[in-house]
């Protein structure tokens, strides 16, 4: 049975940093491309960043490239995501994904290509 479970989300004021983790199991962790999506109340679940089954390559959405960075342990099954100059607009719940992918290849942000999800973790940030 695949789990996937995150941690570390929390209350932090404008400027500040969180780091994100998402253990996974149940499942080949370095077959699988990973990344990390928010939802917002009232918003559409969005990517945030994603990383390949090695880490080599990474995406990010624009409101987050330079402030958040991806990455993950293929020998600890972890995900991780640091975030910094945090911002009221990224207030929301943060959710770990994985994709099973052996073709290789470019990530991607799209949520309707990961199949395995987490419970999500609160992020809210004050102004």
């Amino acid at each position: 049975q695949v789990q996937v479970v995150e941690s570390g989300g929390g209350l932090v004021q404008a400027g500040g940093s969180l780091s994100l983790s998402c253990i996974v199991s149940g499942l080949t962790f370095e077959d699988h491309h990973l990344a990390w999506f928010r939802q917002a109340p009232g918003k559409e679940r969005e990517g945030v960043a994603c990383t390949d089954r090695r880490g080599g390559s990474t995406r990010y959405a624009d409101s987050v490239r330079d402030r958040f960075t991806i990455s993950r342990d293929n020998t600890k099954n972890t995900l991780s995501l640091q975030m910094n100059s945090l911002q009221p607009e990224d207030t929301a719940m943060y959710y770990c994904a994985a994709h099973k992918n052996l073709a290789g290849g470019w990530c991607v942000l799209g949520r309707y290509e990961y199949d395995y999800w987490g419970q999500g973790t609160q992020v809210t940030v004050s102004s």
